[in-house]
């Protein structure tokens, strides 16, 4: 019981220290805005190759890397998750440079309840009555949202459905975050050459190498991708599926606030009432979480 409570814990940390760096990805996006949104994809992908192998050196998995890739179902799952959050990557960078970063926001509020939803149809986890109520009041949070945006609910959906499929694949995954996360970067490899190629032939070319800042900034991508995609898919194997998805209402709220007062979107009525029940199902899902730790320690 003790080793399965820190466990556990160690779990929560990876998940929020991953939330918490995503919160801070519109700023740094936005330092691109020069750039085409699908050549800030290409090179993500591309940059986060050489720092998952530089990783994998490092802490000396390579036989478990090589052991993947030798594995045809492993590979054919993992290629599935790569799939899936290079589509993820491209709708939020093409909403956060085309200035919808509350639409993305909203992606990200929705996706908790598709992991609950995942969660309880494909794994057979349990919700309590509790967690359950938790999960209502977010869902009416998140339906008066997404009823205030329905021009941009597409891409809300589409960052919702595709992180929420990443993080189930991940979790049915067996394999280690830092061995599977460098093999989907390898599975992404041509379709990042393919858009780079095709980035290159249009008229405005490529923007790397045209100025230091961008470039470095481009190059960096792929270390500030690696880091919290490797805590978080940590996190997935450790955690129930459900409670990995509700406390990711951290970097909605996050983005949200930044799109608020940074980008200076406006902020309708219907967003308040949104976030009222919204938090207070966060506050109903926490306590049940506590509540149950204190019980497993006594």
């Amino acid at each position: 019981m003790q080793h399965q409570t820190t466990h556990r814990s160690g779990g929560l940390a990876q998940a929020f220290g991953a939330y918490l760096i995503w919160c801070l990805f519109p700023l740094y996006f936005a330092m691109l805005h020069a750039v085409s949104p699908f050549e800030v994809v290409a090179w993500r992908l591309l940059f986060t190759l050489p720092f998952c192998l530089i990783m994998v050196a490092v802490l000396r998995q390579g036989a478990q890397l090589r052991a993947a890739l030798g594995n045809p179902r492993l590979l054919g799952t993992l290629s599935v998750s790569g799939l899936l959050i290079g589509t993820n990557w491209l709708i939020y960078v093409l909403a956060v440079m085309e200035g919808h970063v509350i639409a993305a926001s909203l992606g990200y509020y929705i996706n908790p309840l598709v992991n609950v939803l995942a969660g309880t149809i494909f794994l057979r986890e349990r919700l309590s009555r509790l967690q359950w109520t938790a999960v209502g009041l977010a869902a009416i949070g998140v339906a008066m949202l997404a009823g205030g945006a329905l021009d941009t609910l597409w891409i809300s959906m589409g960052i919702a459905l595709s992180f929420a499929g990443y993080g189930l694949v991940r979790k049915l995954a067996p394999v280690e975050s830092l061995p599977g996360l460098t093999v989907e970067t390898l599975v992404l490899l041509i379709p990042a050459l393919g858009l780079l190629g095709w980035q290159a032939s249009g008229p405005a070319g490529l923007a790397m190498g045209q100025s230091l800042n961008i470039s470095l900034l481009l190059a960096c991508a792929g270390i500030v991708t690696g880091i919290p995609l490797l805590l978080f898919a940590g996190a997935a194997r450790k955690l129930d599926f459900s409670v990995l998805g509700f406390i990711q209402f951290v970097t909605p709220t996050g983005i949200f606030l930044l799109g608020l007062f940074v980008f200076g979107e406006p902020l309708r009525p219907v967003q308040i009432f949104c976030f009222l029940f919204i938090w207070t199902a966060i506050a109903v899902f926490c306590w049940d979480l506590l509540s149950r730790k204190r019980k497993a320690a006594a």
